[in-house]
């Protein structure tokens, strides 16, 4: 596998604060071994804990709320040239106010595979396959 063709694993999430939609993403590209994996593991885990710091870090700035119910953060594994190319305008078009069931459609055609990531009290983070 060229680095090239290497996926690359993205976390999202669709939020508003304030009024205004906002789609923050935390990434890192996928070792072999690991795109061959069911489940995301801790690179999954570390990716979406970052990225939920990152949005306790910003709601110094005001509330903040799920854009989409469940499926408002998601971890997805994208190939390089997706994430460089298409998911530029994916995010543009849904943040200018895209209707929400389009982004999913679109980001689920670009994605490799796809989780869901929800947690339960006393549980630890789920990934639920998406869509």
């Amino acid at each position: 596998m060229v680095m090239a063709d290497a996926p690359y694993l993205l976390a999202l999430a669709l939020l508003e604060q304030e009024g205004t939609r906002a789609l923050p993403l935390n990434g890192k590209s996928v070792p072999p071994a690991a795109a061959e994996a069911t489940d995301p593991g801790d690179d999954g885990r570390t990716l979406v804990l970052e990225l939920l710091l990152r949005l306790w870090q910003r709601s110094e700035a005001g509330a903040l709320r799920r854009a989409a119910g469940e499926p408002s953060l998601l971890l997805v594994e994208l190939p390089l040239e997706a994430l460089q190319e298409q998911l530029p305008r994916l995010k543009a078009r849904w943040v200018g106010g895209g209707r929400t069931a389009d982004f999913h459609a679109e980001l689920d055609a670009l994605a490799i595979r796809g989780w869901s990531v929800s947690i339960a009290r006393y549980e630890p983070v789920r990934f639920s396959p998406w869509p």
